[in-house]
């Protein structure tokens, strides 16, 4: 019995995961065999795993789980992975370069401190 994972780091290897880092899921192989074409960011002009995208910084965390269970479940296809990783990629690497601060993070605490002031009390 020959074991060729022994060469890997388990922590790398397995993550977060508590799981066997030599016993490898085959929807988790497909992901790492699976090389695309993403013309964006770190991976321009570079083919890069389905697998090392989905674990990108341009992939949130909650949005990477999220993926990963839909494709171990069967509800996504292969091809959706690939769209959807592919296009969540390029934008946030898209976004990285045209605006530095998202404008959306900001507006949205300025309406709770004016509602929290009680002017109708301070009306004398």
């Amino acid at each position: 019995v020959t074991v060729k994972s022994s060469t890997k780091d388990p922590v790398t290897a397995a993550g977060e995961e508590g799981d066997d880092p030599s016993k490898e899921e085959p929807w988790e192989t497909t992901l790492k065999t699976t090389v695309v074409h993403v013309e964006a960011g770190e991976f321009r002009g570079h083919k890069v795993s389905l697998w090392d995208l989905l674990h990108s910084r341009y992939i949130p965390e909650e949005n990477r789980k999220e993926l990963l269970e839909l494709y171990e479940a069967g509800e996504l296809t292969l091809e959706q992975v690939k769209t959807v990783v592919t296009t969540i990629v390029t934008r946030a690497a898209a976004g990285e370069r045209a605006e530095p601060a998202a404008p959306e993070d900001g507006p949205r605490a300025e309406p709770v401190a004016t509602e929290a002031e009680p002017s109708p009390l301070h009306g004398d």
